[in-house]
């Protein structure tokens, strides 16, 4: 059992894909206990509240124990303003047909059905801190391992995953992958790697999805940083964050 984990452990296949694995694996869990009752307690109508934060801590000690295998390039200031500006672009265009949708007042109409591959549906069904308003520290404990979750796992995960192993996988045949430099350019590697981010969301996020892939692909390219990928990432998810407690709109949660 040691020698197994021990191999595990130094595998940087395992240690860039597995904790997105695991993230997405651990994101299955609510689905386990919740139930759609609002005469119910919050815990049991949204599991999220009690579970993310487990998760969170789970996945942030995966990525601690493989943390060896992580090379994150230094990070230029031009290349931290490139990730900047990706990332404010990137989450307006995943935000804005929610914003169309909810300004429109569509929520008490029926719009066509093809209008939801372009993101415009409602946004209001998701992970809800007022469910906790009655519990001011239980609300402000969710939403700081929200934000945790979202701005330092997310992230982290996802970009690890994307970007610094399938991006390089693709290129390199029957060589590692970690022969691939970072920020290497192939089509091939383009579309399979923005079409696997697209594909692990949501059917109304696919167009956003596609074009936030897209972003952070071409930042790798244009920085050769997976730092700044990681950057990018964070900021976007930050800013999507104030959004949403901004507006409401607590399906893109």
């Amino acid at each position: 059992m040691k020698a197994a984990l021990l191999a595990l452990r130094n595998n940087p296949t395992a240690a860039h894909v597995g904790p997105l694995v695991a993230f997405m694996l651990l994101s299955m869990v609510p689905g386990w206990f919740q139930v759609e009752n609002s005469a119910l307690p919050w815990y049991i109508q949204q599991p999220e509240h009690w579970w993310y934060p487990i998760q969170t801590v789970l996945c942030a000690g995966l990525l601690f124990w493989w943390c060896k295998h992580y090379q994150l390039a230094p990070c230029q200031p031009t290349h931290l303003a490139l990730a900047s500006l990706a990332a404010a672009l990137g989450i307006a265009l995943w935000s804005l047909p929610g914003f169309l949708f909810q300004s429109w007042h569509l929520t008490d109409s029926t719009p066509p059905s093809w209008w939801q591959w372009l993101g415009l549906a409602d946004r209001s069904d998701g992970f809800d801190p007022t469910l906790l308003a009655d519990h001011p520290l239980g609300q402000k404990i969710s939403l700081i391992f929200r934000f945790a979750r979202s701005t330092l796992v997310v992230p982290l995960v996802e970009e690890l995953c994307w970007r610094g192993w399938l991006m390089r996988y693709v290129i390199a045949g029957d060589k590692p992958f970690t022969r691939i430099p970072f920020g290497t350019h192939s089509w091939k590697a383009f579309w399979i790697t923005t079409l696997a981010v697209t594909l692990i969301h949501n059917p109304e996020d696919w167009a956003a999805a596609f074009l936030w892939g897209s972003l952070v692909y071409a930042l790798a390219i244009r920085t050769k940083s997976l730092r700044a990928c990681i950057v990018m990432h964070a900021l976007g998810n930050l800013l999507l964050g104030i959004y949403i407690l901004k507006s409401g709109q607590y399906g893109y949660w």
